[in-house]
């Protein structure tokens, strides 16, 4: 296997997996959901509002998570999936990967586990339930 075919690999394994998880949240404790802020403040804010505390960062034409939570039935699939999405797979890098140099390299790549990602989504589902 090339390098460069790892992201595709990824996408095909993981993607389907992510839409059709349907997390139950009983898993989900206030540690997982801070550390899925603290991940959320590591490395989203670069682009996305992440919620009211942060409302001025991020990158203006980047949608905020709570708009993605009010405005997209889905949204919890995109976020399991977020790794697979455009632009995500040019800076988002997993612990322990290879990396593919052919792709370019962004200045500070986002270095997360798989583990963040379930963090993230416990995150965002508070964000969710604040809006109802």
């Amino acid at each position: 296997m090339r390098v460069h075919d790892l992201p595709v690999l990824r996408l095909l394994l993981f993607a389907p997996l992510a839409v059709v998880a349907e997390p139950t949240g009983a898993e989900e404790t206030p540690e997982l959901i801070r550390q899925g802020r603290t991940v959320a403040e590591r490395h989203c804010v670069r682009c996305h509002v992440i919620d009211d505390d942060n409302r001025f960062s991020g990158i203006s034409s980047t949608p905020s998570f709570p708009l993605l939570v009010r405005a997209l039935a889905d949204w919890e699939a995109r976020f399991l999936s977020f790794h697979t999405r455009l632009p995500h797979p040019s800076i988002v890098r997993f612990k322990d990967e290879p990396v593919d140099k052919s792709r370019g390299q962004p200045t500070v790549p986002v270095e997360i586990d798989f583990g963040d990602i379930a963090a993230i989504v416990a995150y965002v589902r508070t964000l969710a339930d604040n809006d109802r």
